[in-house]
């Protein structure tokens, strides 16, 4: 057999520091997803924590992330940490668009829309009729 198989000869591409920062921000998220999930820690937590659910606005695919939030009103306010590291938040651009944010094991629907000030960006999430 006159070929070599192509699984001998191919070479690994090294992790790119932003995809091993990334993958190291995944498992990160789903450990706190976790934690919020656990009955005592989880009702700690959930006095500033949520775990923010949408669809994407391109690709369709429902996301979940965790946040930090702050009640203003009858507003949840979340503030984005790094805001030119992470893409989430441009899906509630404009208009904006539905959310879900799980709260202390309680979902909450609401609509979603970012606001930009110079570097801060935040996105305001008013509850809407179930």
């Amino acid at each position: 057999m006159g070929g070599t198989c192509s699984f001998f000869h191919r070479q690994e591409k090294p992790l790119s520091q932003e995809s091993l920062l990334a993958r190291v921000v995944r498992g990160a998220n789903a450990g706190v997803v976790a934690l919020a999930e656990a009955p005592i820690i989880g009702k700690l937590l959930g006095k500033s924590f949520a775990q923010i659910s949408y669809t994407g606005r391109r690709s369709g695919r429902t996301f979940s992330t965790p946040v930090n939030y702050l009640r203003r009103g009858d507003e949840y306010v979340i503030g984005v940490a790094m805001p030119d590291k992470k893409k989430w938040w441009r899906n509630f651009l404009g208009e904006g668009g539905p959310v879900t944010l799980r709260i202390a094991g309680v979902d909450h629907r609401g609509h979603a829309v970012t606001h930009r000030d110079g570097r801060r960006v935040t996105v305001r999430v008013r509850p809407t009729p179930a």
